[in-house]
């Protein structure tokens, strides 16, 4: 039984893990979003979360916190400068996974993991669906369009 084992081991080692974690954390901070299995990307949020509520106070103490678990001093940057101001007035839940097609190869389930403020889909939401399902352009078929090129040769015909 797996009582009070919280942590996914992702088939690693723990030092192999934590450096997988920190990579996959400084990728997340450099460019918003990433691509990953869905194992690794629950496993990032668990490790990424609490940085990004440190960085909402930001302090020396709280910087070399960050910088233990990150070991970037641009990621640090990143994370106090741009993304601590952002998520100020947020009170959690900074990070969004959606998962993806399975993966090609060995189909392992992706996840897109990305910083809820930074969004790659700004509109998503309950008004953005509305506007779109209204919006939607009319379906186009070959029997359409060759029914129109049939009937202007008939046309030309005549």
């Amino acid at each position: 039984m797996r009582h009070g084992h919280k942590v996914n081991h992702l088939g690693r080692t723990a030092s192999h893990r934590k450096a997988l974690l920190m990579n996959m954390a400084n990728s997340l901070l450099e460019h918003k979003h990433i691509f990953t299995t869905k194992a690794k990307a629950r496993a990032l949020r668990t490790y990424i979360e609490p940085l990004i509520t440190r960085s909402k106070d930001n302090n020396t103490h709280n910087r070399r916190i960050a910088f233990s678990y990150l070991k970037d001093k641009v990621a640090i940057q990143n994370l106090f400068d741009v993304v601590g101001p952002k998520v100020g007035t947020r009170p959690g839940g900074y990070t969004r996974i959606i998962k993806v097609a399975p993966r090609r190869g060995d189909a392992a389930e992706m996840a897109l993991i990305e910083l809820v403020d930074f969004s790659l889909n700004p509109g998503k939401g309950a008004s953005a669906g509305t506007s779109a399902a209204v919006e939607a352009p009319k379906k186009r078929t070959r029997r359409g369009a060759s029914k129109k090129t049939s009937e202007s040769k008939e046309e030309k015909t005549v």
